[in-house]
């Protein structure tokens, strides 16, 4: 099968990777050509745009940074859409807003080609080991015939409903991980301030009722002051504030996503944008240093 990739940053990388892994031929576009050199040097072939790598792509995958580019590269002067041949298939596994993904696939729908919202969570370590969670709308026929595409890169796979009903359920997903982040870190830091060892922490609450994949995976990487990104903070700044506004669309408060998109927002800004979302931690210290406790 033809398959166009578009974005190969921490994520999309080895996503693409597992495609290629399973014998489709690969086509990748990145706005830096160095983030593709390895799937390059394993076969995949370089597109000098999106609508290059999509022009004879039977599927066509996207993973990029922000909303803003999820519209060029599908709607823009020179995009996906203006490009692909009929009866394609788009999969856009970014996260972005709900009606942008509905416009992609209304505007997709008029040159018959098909349009999926597809985001996903599991961070670096979910997209190198396939075993991402996949929330995907748009037609269930579609979802079927997306569904081998699926099942190289995800563990769970769910359909959710209708277009965009895929990222109203990835900022499900973002909204809960806010919440565990700012547990997690308050806890760490509650136990270094009872003189606790962290690790003996780790092992009591990481067995009861607070376990969590956070927990699991992140809270090793803050003991050992690695912040290096499973996924950027800048982007889930974005993501919470996608969560906000749909929130108040719906007129919905949610305080604790308020709090959350602000401290992470802070950590963005005092220069930890590219920072794995583990470094909340950081943000959280320099608010008691600030404070004086």
């Amino acid at each position: 099968m033809k398959i166009a990739w578009i974005g190969t940053g921490v994520m999309g990388k080895s996503m693409a990777g597992h495609l290629l892994a399973a014998g489709h031929g690969l086509s990748v576009y990145s706005r830096t050509k160095d983030k593709a050199a390895n799937l390059m040097a394993r076969g995949a072939v370089w597109a000098n745009s999106p609508q290059e790598a999509a022009r004879d792509a039977e599927i066509i995958c996207s993973m990029v940074g922000y909303p803003k580019d999820v519209e060029d590269i599908y709607l823009g002067p020179a995009g996906i859409l203006k490009n692909a041949k009929a009866g394609a298939m788009c999969i856009d596994f970014t996260t972005s807003s709900p009606s942008l993904a509905e416009k992609i696939f209304k505007e997709a729908k008029k040159k018959d080609i098909a349009a999926l919202d597809a985001p996903v969570s599991g961070g670096d370590v979910g997209a190198q080991d396939g075993k991402l969670s996949i929330m995907v709308g748009g037609p269930f026929s579609s979802f079927k015939r997306a569904l081998p595409i699926f099942k190289y890169l995800g563990k769970t796979v769910v359909y959710q409903g209708k277009a965009g009903a895929g990222q109203h359920a990835k900022m499900v997903n973002q909204i809960m991980i806010a919440g565990t982040m700012m547990g997690m870190c308050e806890g760490l830091l509650y136990a270094k301030k009872a003189r606790l060892d962290p690790e003996k922490v780790l092992a009591s609450v990481g067995g009861g009722a607070a376990a969590s994949w956070s927990l699991a995976n992140l809270y090793p990487r803050i003991l050992k002051k690695d912040f290096k990104p499973g996924f950027y903070v800048e982007h889930f700044v974005k993501d919470l504030r996608i969560a906000l506004n749909e929130a108040k669309r719906m007129r919905l408060k949610l305080p604790a996503l308020t709090l959350a998109e602000k401290l992470y927002r802070q950590l963005k800004n005092s220069g930890g944008s590219r920072f794995g979302t583990q470094a909340l931690i950081k943000e959280l210290e320099r608010i008691q240093r600030h404070k004086g406790t």
